[in-house]
């Protein structure tokens, strides 16, 4: 092994590194393969690759599965690499951010890797969304595709729809999607148009979406009782109203360090003539 020690990179021998990272994708075109073969014949390996010792002290990927397989193909003595001292939860997940950044997995992949690192380990929200660098409602949409049945998956995937597209089919409940999705790939719908026919469905039909919005917590109720001058003036206002309309009114107000009191006092031989009167 060979160290440039001002760059911290390390010169491995590609047998010296494992791959046992079962988050990191297993399979690639051969064909994409070869032509990184090739580019990095003429070019060398521009980024290193990352590494990590695990717990018998042996090298471990954990990003550049690709460059490792292309640089075997050529026969390469050695690879660059750069040293990590991490976990394996956090290589996980850097192996699955490097994948997603390099769109090397599809949405459902990806949906399945992240749900699979973050069961392995027991991960928590706030910690994966960190690591993955993405935000909580990006982690949650993802987790609700792996709700999609494996054969509409399969048909989304091939019919090269979008993630907005998957998502779209989760407003619907399990028995009207692949019908929803039937009519999407026929007519070539965008994911406008998809959430217009899916709304549709929803509203003539009478069904409840599958996935529901987070429930908003409920409004905090402002009171103008809270503003005591307010409610003096209001109070002083509907007693001159009544007064200037005829009616025998008397009101007296008293104060003292605990407490603000009011009294009115209404004649009841006028209240049959006010009945249509109502105090809100």
């Amino acid at each position: 092994m060979k160290r440039i020690i001002e760059k911290r990179i390390y010169f491995l021998k590609p047998n010296q590194i494992v791959c046992p990272n079962q988050f990191a994708r297993k399979y690639y075109d051969p064909q994409e393969i070869k032509s990184l073969a090739d580019n990095i014949s003429s070019n060398g390996i521009i980024e290193p690759l990352i590494v990590r010792k695990n717990d018998v002290g042996k090298f471990e990927l954990v990003a550049g599965l690709r460059r490792l397989n292309s640089a075997k193909l050529l026969g390469l003595r050695r690879v660059p690499c750069i040293l990590k001292n991490i976990s394996e939860e956090t290589a996980a997940f850097i192996s699955l951010s490097e994948n997603i950044k390099r769109k090397n997995l599809n949405f459902f992949e990806e949906a399945e890797a992240i749900e699979n690192v973050i069961r392995r380990f027991e991960t928590s929200e706030f910690t994966a969304c960190e690591l993955l660098g993405i935000g909580k409602s990006a982690l949650i949409n993802k987790q609700n595709l792996l709700s999609l049945d494996k054969t509409l998956q399969n048909r989304i995937v091939r019919s090269g729809l979008s993630e907005r597209h998957a998502r779209v089919l989760l407003m619907l409940p399990e028995e009207k999607r692949s019908a929803l999705l039937d009519s999407i790939i026929s007519n070539s719908l965008d994911v406008q148009k998809s959430r217009e026919l899916a709304e549709k469905i929803l509203l003539f039909e009478g069904s409840e979406p599958s996935v529901k919005p987070p429930e908003c917590p409920p409004p905090v109720r402002k009171t103008a009782i809270g503003d005591v001058r307010f409610f003096a003036n209001s109070l002083s206002k509907l007693i001159i109203t009544l007064q200037n309309s005829g009616v025998d009114i008397y009101s007296k107000k008293s104060e003292n360090d605990k407490y603000i009191e009011y009294k009115v006092r209404i004649s009841k031989t006028q209240i049959d003539n006010y009945q249509q009167l109502k105090l809100v």
